[in-house]
């Protein structure tokens, strides 16, 4: 068990399973094309199933070496459920599993440590996305009700109802065609409909949108930085126990001196 163990945990390992999960995904994209279906799909399912055996032997390994501590690992628990979706037959009631087994490919993401703390200081990032995603609602629809109210009467296609202007006003906030689209056909109209339109741009695009940035780096810098602070928290701990040693062995050689410098009183006594 301790070999296996030894074996799971190795760098070699880990990057036969990167190579087999990208070998994994290109046999999945070349099954899209009819033509090589056509000529070779005998054998890319074949390399489908033998791929997936592989991913279910992994996982049976790694329950046998961990255990209970096996689900204590979120990726782990990824892992699972990925495999387990692709090894349900696809029936045609539930023709939607053979589509995604697609998802197969996410499991680079734990089996490349690079891409787990991307993926870590994202959902760090997530409480403190929430109380923007609050504050972008809020401005959402004060913004809308404020936007059907001034032009639903003029424009009913870009601003009859709340829902409408907040999808006209998501459009503005990306800043795709909002000017020849949404702006200018309804400053035609309304001179000073820039007053309306400039401010909510910048509340949204230039300020909302750039606190959800600020957050999402904070997060993965932090994510980032935690191996090196494990690091900086192992050498702080070698270095106690050396120091330990050292204090021991110094007293070791105190009473051996001590005790050097007793004995000839003792003899002469």
């Amino acid at each position: 068990m301790n070999a296996l163990r030894r074996l799971i945990e190795s760098h070699a390992f880990e990057s036969a399973i990167t190579a087999l999960v990208l070998a994994n995904a290109l046999t999945l994209g070349l099954e899209t094309s009819p033509e090589l279906m056509a000529r070779f799909g005998h054998f890319l399912h074949w390399a489908d199933q033998f791929l997936l055996g592989l991913f279910v032997l992994e996982l049976v390994a790694k329950l046998l070496v961990y255990r209970r501590d096996f689900f204590r690992e979120p990726w782990r628990i990824f892992d699972l459920g990925v495999i387990a979706i692709s090894i349900v037959p696809a029936t045609e009631s539930i023709s939607i599993l053979r589509a995604l087994r697609v998802i197969r490919i996410f499991r680079l993401i734990s089996a490349v440590p690079s891409m787990r703390r991307v993926v870590g200081g994202l959902f760090s990032a997530l409480p403190g996305m929430g109380s923007i995603f609050l504050l972008l609602g809020l401005v959402f629809y004060v913004s809308s009700v404020a936007a059907t109210k001034l032009f639903a009467a003029d424009f009913p296609d870009l601003f009859g109802s709340i829902a409408t202007s907040a999808f006209t006003l998501f459009q503005v906030m990306t800043l795709e065609g909002w000017t020849s689209e949404v702006v200018r056909p309804v400053m035609a109209l309304h001179p000073l409909a820039w007053v309306f339109f400039i401010p909510f741009i910048v509340a949204t695009s230039f300020t909302v949108l750039n606190l959800f940035i600020g957050i999402i780096v904070s997060s993965m810098q932090a994510e980032h930085e935690i191996p090196t602070q494990h690091a900086q928290d192992k050498m702080a701990e070698e270095q106690r126990q050396i120091l330990d040693e050292l204090r021991a062995l110094r007293r070791e050689v105190a009473m051996i001196r001590a005790e050097g410098r007793s004995t000839p009183a003792e003899v002469l006594g």
